[in-house]
């Protein structure tokens, strides 16, 4: 038997650990993996069965337990509970839809002339003939505009949101995060910033999306603010370490591939596909964990009340029972469901959005430069959630 550990964040410093992943579809999909503090939780790697859990969220719950793998504080869960990836029905459904509705195809299409020319901006002031760091220095600098936009944070904020973010997301990465007390601080931050900001804007009836989420109403009563500020870390993080691990690593995908590349620079058109293909490949979150409500089986496996189950995206997002050639980057690819952006009531709120994003951000980037060269390989954020590069130096040919 192959030494399974895909919990150890090490595993992940070269990227996605295929050969277990592989070795776990095939003879264990689903697999009792140990956990430092003495417990353990299982391992769902096969699509199927990631996507099925996802749907059953009576008997496997986000709230219960909250989305990592590690259990959190009694106090830190609490507030976790307040993001909308930590709730489960009934209450789930109001908050979710009143931020759908600033995500309807109008309202991105309504979006996209502003977001082009955030793009274009972007790209205008990025330097060229020197080394830089491709993920910090241009890839992230779109998702930052576009959420704190979307929520109508004051410019001179950005760089300190995607700071507070970056803590809470590569917390395990030494070069990233700190101690546990800073990314704690961290998280603390963020929510009194947003605090604040929702008790400036309540009642006050504005169309930013910090507005439009404090004003409403869930079980017959409005949201506080102390609700909100977890929400508003939810929204934050998302909006800024997803969509800039999608575009940077997809980036290193074409660099890895001149003829793709040289392909889309020359007909955009076939970006659409490519950026599934992206999304299916670089797959931003390993993994999300759900709580068994009850004793129920998966895959003829019991699966006490309590339990830990993890659904691991970028495994499934390989599987060899959905798709064909999983480890060929294919830009044409027809069929492409991938779970890069979870499955069921927890389908990430911004798909589409971050579609547009990674669209946009290509469309104007093949405009501006006329070629970008890589200056050696990436590195990857030291995380068993996150998969991202943390480095990538390249320089831009105008």
């Amino acid at each position: 038997m192959m030494k399974i550990d895909i919990y150890d964040p090490d595993q992940y410093l070269a990227g996605i650990p295929h050969d277990q992943f592989a070795w776990l579809r095939k003879h264990a999909p689903v697999f009792w993996h140990d956990h430092p503090d003495g417990s353990g939780y299982w391992v769902l790697s096969r699509h199927a069965d990631v996507t099925a859990v996802s749907r059953d969220f009576k008997t496997f719950s986000a709230q219960r337990g909250f989305v990592m793998v590690d259990d959190l504080p009694a106090d830190i869960l609490a507030m976790a509970q307040n993001q909308l990836l930590g709730m489960d029905p009934p209450a789930h459904g109001p908050i979710r839809r009143a931020v759908i509705a600033r995500f309807t195809s109008r309202k991105l299409a309504e979006l996209e002339p502003l977001l082009r020319e955030t793009a274009r901006n972007i790209m205008q002031s990025a330097p060229t003939a020197q080394e830089i760091n491709f993920v910090e220095d241009l890839a992230g600098d779109l998702p930052t505009a576009v959420i704190c936009s979307l929520l109508d944070i004051p410019q001179d904020m950005w760089p300190q949101i995607r700071r507070w973010s970056d803590l809470q997301t590569s917390g395990s990465d030494p070069d990233l995060g700190g101690t546990a007390e800073d990314v704690a601080q961290a998280s603390l931050e963020m929510g009194t910033y947003g605090y604040q900001l929702a008790a400036e804007r309540k009642g006050k009836g504005g169309d930013d999306l910090i507005s439009l989420l404090i004003d409403q109403e869930v079980d017959g009563r409005l949201i506080s603010e102390e609700e909100f500020a977890s929400l508003f870390i939810q929204l934050t993080v998302a909006g800024n370490e997803t969509t800039r691990s999608l575009i940077s690593s997809g980036m290193h995908q074409l660099l890895q591939r001149p003829d793709l590349y040289q392909q889309l620079a020359k007909d955009p058109s076939g970006l659409p596909k490519a950026i599934e293909e992206m999304l299916r490949w670089t797959c931003p979150l390993h993994y999300f964990r759900r709580t068994a409500t009850c004793d129920t089986e998966i895959r003829g496996q019991k699966i006490a009340e309590g339990d830990r189950v993890v659904m691991l995206y970028s495994s499934a997002n390989f599987d060899e029972e959905v798709f064909d050639r999983p480890l060929e980057f294919d830009i044409t690819r027809d069929s492409n469901p991938h779970l890069a952006f979870g499955h069921g009531i927890h389908l990430c709120l911004g798909a589409n959005l971050a579609r547009m994003e990674a669209r946009l951000f290509f469309e104007e980037f093949f405009k501006a430069f006329s070629g970008i060269e890589s200056l050696g390989a990436p590195q990857y954020i030291r995380s068993n959630s996150i998969h991202g590069f943390k480095q990538m130096p390249v320089r831009l040919i105008a």
